[in-house]
């Protein structure tokens, strides 16, 4: 078993997934591609569902609870604009944004400029600019899935 840091930073989304499913990690640092000027940045589960409190406002993480924003469980691996039920701006519908690691880190750092016009500019438009803050809560995004 690993322990500590597992980081690769070539790792999949759903690699991830099985790492910890098979409980190959027996902590609660994942390998997330958030891209800093360094390289890959590892997110930590724990730090990061600490860090979504700020995204709470707008977003639940329970399945099918939407608020000003869309639920963002099972998130990865949705296509932008794609959740039923949840009214989403036009530019995300017409999105071709599939949320995966790498396009959410994307997007939490540059909220304006990644999809836009999308609604979230308007309410948010810092994002989340620490790589570090942006890594962990996609660890915590990654895990609200019953994959």
């Amino acid at each position: 078993m690993f322990r500590g840091s597992f980081v690769k930073h070539s790792m999949t989304v759903s690699a991830a997934l099985m790492v910890m499913a098979l409980g190959l990690v027996t902590n609660s640092t994942i390998a997330v591609a958030a891209e800093e000027n360094s390289g890959a940045v590892a997110g930590d589960i724990e730090a990061g569902k600490a860090a979504y409190k700020k995204c709470a406002t707008c977003h639940s993480v329970a399945p099918g609870q939407n608020r000003l924003g869309p639920s963002l469980y099972d998130v990865v691996g949705r296509k932008a604009g794609g959740l039923e039920g949840f009214k989403y701006s036009d530019a995300m519908t017409q999105s071709d944004v599939i949320w995966t690691a790498e396009t959410l880190d994307r997007h939490l750092a540059d909220i304006k400029g990644f999809i836009p016009g999308n609604r979230m500019a308007q309410l948010y438009p810092a994002g989340v600019p620490d790589a570090q803050d942006r890594a962990n809560i996609i660890a915590y995004l990654i895990t609200l899935t019953d994959e």
